[in-house]
């Protein structure tokens, strides 16, 4: 085989100019610190790559839906333990409107604050997040209990469970049954206290705290339910941030580049190429010229 000069030149180009692209290839590792910049660099990354990121996303959407359950499940606790708050009050109020030392004006004065705590806790009923009302099952955007212009109640309760998503395949309930804490009994029990002590009849009032306590203790246990479930929820939540954690490491270690390779790497790549340059600069600079001297 016959090797001509020009020959000789065109090997020295072509390895100078795949020199440039494996010190192009080292220098965006370093820039950017991924061992691949577009799929083509290695398939199998690229792969593994959205693989990983699918799996990291969905652990980001879990934490969001974790994040909206808590506000779910800690509004309705603190709306439960506001009306137990003032179920109690309501209760101390009958026990002195049962004092028989009261005028009939003294018993319309407790009447008339009954009738404000009632008020306060069809507005508890009503408690919203994010604009979606949390004590009326999953009809989130109607009020559950409306307070009309004569003071009377009309009540529109859903008690389907709202489900939200915390896991993948796991459905948690983050409302409570709305006739446990704020139903239509509870109010109608509060009203004929509020009718009685008006009237200045006191005689049911025994049987008028029984209810009264009855609504208290159905309050109580729909509370130690959420409860429960919100220590669920704080187990789930403690695995979702362990898998997130194990999520960005597998990430990591299938696209980020090692930096001190790949530093070592170009460092040797730029003395590979200005050895090659040096020699290519002997292989073209002679010409016929040069040997007619």
């Amino acid at each position: 085989m016959r090797v001509t000069q020009s020959m000789l030149a065109a090997n020295s180009l072509r390895h100078l100019s795949k020199s440039y692209s494996n010190m192009q290839k080292y220098q965006d590792q370093l820039a950017t610190g991924k061992k691949i910049n577009r799929p083509s660099d290695d398939p199998v990354v690229a792969i593994k790559g959205m693989f990983y990121r699918t799996n990291l996303t969905e652990v980001e959407q879990y934490k969001r839906n974790l994040n909206e359950a808590y506000q779910w499940m800690e509004s309705s606790e603190q709306g439960i333990e506001h009306a137990t708050q003032v179920t109690q009050r309501i209760r101390e109020l009958v026990v002195q409107g049962q004092n028989g030392s009261n005028s009939p004006e003294d018993l319309k004065a407790i009447a008339v604050e009954i009738g404000q705590l009632k008020e306060d806790l069809a507005g508890v009923a009503n408690t919203q997040v994010a604009g979606r009302y949390i004590f009326n099952g999953t009809k989130t955007d109607g009020k559950p209990v409306t307070v009309n212009a004569d003071g009377t109640l009309t009540f529109d309760q859903n008690t389907e469970a709202f489900n939200v998503e915390v896991s993948k395949g796991v459905q948690l309930k983050v409302n409570v049954n709305p006739t446990n804490v704020f139903g239509e009994d509870f109010f109608n029990t509060i009203q004929s206290i509020e009718d009685a002590l008006n009237s200045g009849d006191m005689s049911n009032g025994d049987q008028l705290l029984g209810d009264l306590d009855n609504h208290f203790d159905v309050m109580s246990a729909e509370r130690s339910e959420i409860g429960a479930r919100y220590n669920r929820l704080e187990m789930i939540d403690s695995r979702i941030q362990d898998q997130e954690i194990i999520a960005n490491r597998i990430l990591s270690e299938n696209e980020d580049a090692d930096l001190e390779r790949v530093i070592t790497d170009l460092t040797i790549q730029e003395s590979i190429h200005r050895a090659s340059l040096a020699v290519g600069s002997k292989v073209i600079q002679p010409t016929l010229i040069d040997f007619l001297r």
